[in-house]
């Protein structure tokens, strides 16, 4: 398949997925728990979470297909077993923080994450220069999110138990 091609099928894909992932448990502004918790200066508004998501997921989403479309490229299906792992984290983490409350578990996830985002484009860089470029924005935001996640957790403690969990109090219809 050619790159186009595969942008097709990757970008529509990874958007989904995060679309998916973020609306599994109220997040952000309709979170009830979140909002009661006490943020950091740094914390943007709640609009800019989605903007800054859709804008990195179809970036991501270009750095696999430049990847995809690497025909005969050493490294193409190890960047491509890496993306799919750093990715399956990185949904995990909407449901662990805004769903369970699980703050501090959530910064170890934001940390392996990155790891798995980092080897990524590590590998990607090897396949696809271009593909590693696209991935860089995600890997800084990944570390202010980090940055973000670790001052709520030392701001809010004991913040599991701030509310019931999102599941017995925030029913989705």
């Amino acid at each position: 398949m050619s790159f186009i091609r595969w942008t097709a099928v990757t970008v529509p894909l990874v958007l989904l997925l995060g679309f998916l992932s973020g609306r599994a448990v109220p997040s952000g502004d309709e979170n009830v728990w979140y909002m009661a918790l006490t943020k950091p200066g740094l914390t943007p508004p709640g609009w800019a979470f989605p903007v800054a998501w859709s804008i990195l997921y179809v970036m991501m989403g270009a750095a696999l297909a430049l990847v995809l479309a690497a025909r005969g490229a050493r490294l193409r299906w190890v960047g491509v077993a890496l993306f799919a792992l750093q990715l399956a984290l990185n949904l995990a983490w909407t449901p662990l923080f805004f769903g369970a409350h699980k703050v501090d578990a959530a910064l170890l996830l934001i940390v392996a994450i990155f790891g798995v985002a980092l080897m990524t484009t590590l590998v990607f860089a090897r396949v696809r220069a271009a593909a590693a470029w696209l991935m860089l924005p995600y890997l800084a935001w990944l570390l202010f999110a980090a940055a973000l996640n670790w001052q709520i957790g030392v701001l809010n403690p004991g913040a599991e138990h701030l509310v019931p969990e999102a599941r017995a109090s925030q029913v989705i219809d």
